[in-house]
């Protein structure tokens, strides 16, 4: 399959994968994640905040729609475009930026910021470490950092399915992966396949328990202060499907 050093997410986003995702979080899913993050990063408007990776940038619209100053930045640049085409119509002002989520050139800007969307761990463990350090330089002391993953070993190895498949919005996905334990990761390949025509992707991503997680927030200067299982608040325990934190720049 796929190595994190061949930067597997910087090819992975585009064509049918992106209207898989598109079609896979539907805007009521969206509007409660946003409610979530308004409460768990306790701000109020217009505070600024930092949308990491931002993928299309429904987060980052969301809650700009609400007041809030919001930067998102993502690698992929149909998702970039996508988001700035939806900003202008929906009269949003949102600062958008085509690049890697560890060049973050901002220091001390942002009072909050967040990382959603199963986006932590695709990189190796030193990249990994690298990006909660580069979002722990672009907040301001005191402020908070929310993430949320399905990839903790908690989540995903007590019932891990080497194969698996469904179907949305006439996208049929194939998952074919398996786990690596010297390595701690998991290795995928993704099917997609609409009208006849099929796509494959390659991923990978690192598998961190809960405590590992909190050692890297903590290492990079952030305390965890909050972990759910879900937008509505119950604890995260070993079968959790997600992990929802909360984290704290130390001052």
């Amino acid at each position: 399959m796929t190595d994190p050093k061949t930067n597997w997410w910087e090819n992975f986003f585009h064509g049918i994968a992106l209207d898989f995702w598109r079609a896979a979080v539907s805007p009521e899913q969206t509007h409660a994640e946003a409610d979530f993050l308004q409460q768990q990063l306790q701000v109020s408007g217009p505070a600024k905040i930092l949308d990491v990776p931002c993928g299309g940038g429904r987060l980052a619209l969301d809650l700009a729609a609400r007041g809030f100053r919001l930067t998102g930045i993502d690698i992929s640049s149909e998702f970039i475009e996508e988001a700035k085409t939806q900003s202008v119509e929906r009269n949003l002002s949102v600062e958008w930026h085509n690049g890697d989520m560890r060049e973050l050139p901002w220091p001390g800007e942002f009072d909050a910021a967040f990382s959603f969307g199963n986006s932590f761990g695709y990189l190796d463990d030193q990249g990994n470490a690298e990006f909660l350090e580069r979002v722990v330089q672009v907040l301001k002391p005191g402020a908070r950092f929310a993430m949320d993953t399905g990839a903790t070993a908690e989540s995903i190895l007590p019932s891990f399915q080497e194969r698996r498949w469904f179907e949305i919005a006439g996208i049929i996905f194939l998952i074919n992966r398996r786990y690596d334990h010297e390595q701690g990761r998991i290795f995928t390949e993704y099917t997609f396949i609409r009208d006849n025509v099929i796509e494959k992707r390659p991923a990978s991503q690192r598998v961190y328990s809960f405590s590992e997680i909190k050692r890297m927030l903590n290492k990079a200067g952030l305390e965890v202060e909050a972990s759910f299982s879900s937008l509505s608040g119950e604890p995260f325990r070993l079968g959790s499907q997600r992990l929802f934190l909360a984290a704290k720049k130390k001052e």
